[in-house]
């Protein structure tokens, strides 16, 4: 239950501040970072999900994490770190062909990394484990 308080906690801040970076600069916004504002926002929806499923579990009286759910987050963070090794492999060699400040594609990067994790996540999740 404290790592579902957690997680709102965390995701309530991360929208705030991302709320007051997008809204908080007078200047006029470009593609690229209402592109960011978006994944941000789309992040701490799961975040929320994560922390809701969490909460209702508890209030069930069920486990919190059972030996299915852990597999499932090792095999997908075993799956996103394999595909973000190549996503920055691809971000350095965009790195030399575009003209974006590192500030920028290391957000970008940070960002794809998360991306790529739920969606790694959703992908095992609803696909299910093989007999390991």
């Amino acid at each position: 239950m404290k790592r579902g308080l957690i997680a709102i906690a965390v995701s309530l801040l991360v929208l705030g501040s991302a709320a007051f970076w997008f809204f908080g600069t007078g200047d006029h916004k470009i593609g690229f970072e209402i592109v960011s504002f978006g994944v941000i926002i789309v992040l701490v929806g799961f975040g929320l999900l994560f922390a809701y499923r969490r909460l209702s579990a508890a209030h069930r009286g069920e486990p919190v994490e059972d030996e299915l759910s852990k597999k499932i987050i090792q095999k997908t963070a075993a799956w996103a770190y394999y595909i973000s090794l190549y996503m920055w492999v691809f971000m350095i060699w965009l790195k030399d062909r575009v003209a974006l400040d590192t500030e920028q594609i290391l957000g970008a990067g940070i960002l794809s990394m998360a991306v790529i994790f739920f969606v790694c996540w959703i992908i095992i999740r609803a696909r299910g484990l093989s007999h390991e």
